[in-house]
């Protein structure tokens, strides 16, 4: 009797037991960091280029958006006008100052991409010097752990301008990333799950495609970037400071005093009227559509059209290169590189000069990178030369060359150029060089470039 009892017991002990497993609320597994989900990433070469974006940065933050930076380098390679610190010690200060400058308007989550700064014009340089693979996977790795909404960063290409090859290679990086950050088969340990309990190699991660990609110009002219994105004004009163945002963007460049010391000096006395009126930082702020993933104007706001929805991944559409001539000279060296960047990114409607354009120290050389193509069955002989301005002169690099069959080689025409007339202003007028390229006593390419002879400019 009693075993009867017992055996029944246990039964209906098992059967509870039973039920109450079954009805446990499933477990949670892990999901993303939500203290790092942002709306807006910025990409920047150096410290103190984010006032590049802070008015609209300030803008955003006050709108509720969640803003996270990334800088190329730690700018040691730069000026120091606070104290005697160079090198790697002055990177170090600058990274210091870049946190404090972003902490002005809430602004956290700050990364660095080690790259080495790089004084120049030249974005193959940039890149070369960065590590331009280390650079885009850690870039992809920070994109898809902010899983940002919009990218913005410095429009690729080269202009007549600052045209820092630093700040070219942020964009170009920044680009790259937007493209490849959704694609599983990029850096796939990144979007690979744990196989261990603490695990040393899969980072978890998952996926993730930007909506949109806004550029700023690092440019003299502005004529070509009109109405081909949104514009800001900074003059609106911040809810946070109750200051103008273009006033917040002063406050924050102010605290680079290893670049702006000598600045922050000279308007120490200045009323804010008179810095706005002196000093353009009052004037509207303007940026370039790279991409949208959902559509829109592309003069409407930057937040047009996006929701919280994941998007899927989104392939690039590149753009065939048009039909080239079995022989054919063309120019290399970035300007080369750009038109094939535009194409494979599918942003040949990005403005750039044409002719291609540069700005240089007078005095010194300005170097014509070239593409000698031959896809003939037999070698050819190529002959180029050189039109120039009065007062230049070739150095080397033009005569006759012989291609090899089903070859191409690179070529390079150096050119004196005049020392600055300290007469003229800081610049000069633009002038065109043309480098004629002839075989068999017929043209097979020309290849011209604008060049702005000035006092001061970045090596090319």
């Amino acid at each position: 009797m009693r075993l009867g009892i017992l055996s029944t017991v246990f039964t209906l002990l098992g059967l509870f037991l039973g039920q109450a497993a079954t009805s446990q609320e499933p477990k949670s597994l892990p999901l993303p960091d939500d203290r790092f989900k942002t709306d807006v990433l910025l990409v920047v070469a150096h410290p103190d280029d984010e006032g590049a974006a802070t008015p609209y940065l300030a803008r955003a933050m006050d709108e509720g958006k969640r803003v996270a930076v990334v800088f190329g380098t730690r700018g040691s390679n730069g000026g120091n006008e606070y104290g005697a610190e160079q090198a790697r010690a002055l990177g170090a200060i600058r990274e210091i100052e870049a946190r404090k400058a972003l902490a002005i308007f809430g602004i956290n989550n700050v990364w660095f991409l080690d790259g080495k700064d790089t004084a120049g014009q030249n974005v193959l340089q940039s890149l070369a010097n960065w590590g331009h693979g280390e650079s885009l996977e850690q870039l992809v790795r920070l994109v898809r752990l902010t899983r940002p909404e919009v990218v913005m960063t410095f429009l690729p290409g080269t202009f007549i301008g600052e045209d820092h090859g630093d700040h070219q290679a942020s964009g170009v990086l920044a680009t790259e990333a937007f493209d490849l950050a959704g694609d599983s088969t990029v850096f796939p340990e990144q979007v690979t799950g744990p196989t261990k309990r603490l695990e040393a190699f899969f980072e978890n991660l998952r996926p993730w495609q930007p909506k949109k990609i806004y550029y700023f110009p690092d440019a003299d002219r502005e004529d070509i970037f009109s109405g081909l994105g949104p514009a800001y004004s900074v003059k609106e009163i911040s809810k946070s400071s109750k200051k103008t945002y273009w006033r917040m963007a002063v406050d924050s460049y102010l605290v680079h005093q290893t670049q702006s010391k000598r600045y922050s000096d000279s308007i120490a006395k200045m009323s804010d009227a008179q810095l706005e009126a002196s000093s353009g930082w009052g004037d509207a702020q303007h940026f370039v559509l790279g991409k949208s993933l959902v559509g829109g104007k592309v003069t409407g706001d930057i937040f047009e059209r996006i929701t919280p929805d994941t998007n899927a991944f989104s392939p690039v559409k590149t753009e065939s290169r048009p039909p080239q001539p079995e022989l054919a000279v063309e120019l290399a060296g970035p300007w080369g590189y750009y038109a094939d960047f535009r194409r494979a990114h599918a942003l040949t409607h990005l403005p750039h000069p044409e002719p291609p354009e540069i700005a240089l120290q007078g005095g010194t050389t300005l170097l014509i990178p070239l593409w000698l193509r031959n896809q003939t069955a037999k070698s050819q002989e190529i002959t180029l030369t050189v039109d120039l301005p009065s007062g230049w002169t070739v150095a080397s690099g033009d005569g006759r060359f012989a291609v090899a069959a089903q070859q191409t080689a690179a070529g390079r025409i150096e050119v004196n150029l005049p020392a600055f007339a300290e007469s003229a202003s800081r610049k000069t007028e633009a002038r065109e060089v043309t480098v004629h390229a002839e075989s068999g006593g017929k043209s097979v390419g020309t290849v011209k470039l604008r060049v702005e002879v000035r006092k001061k400019a970045l090596p090319e």
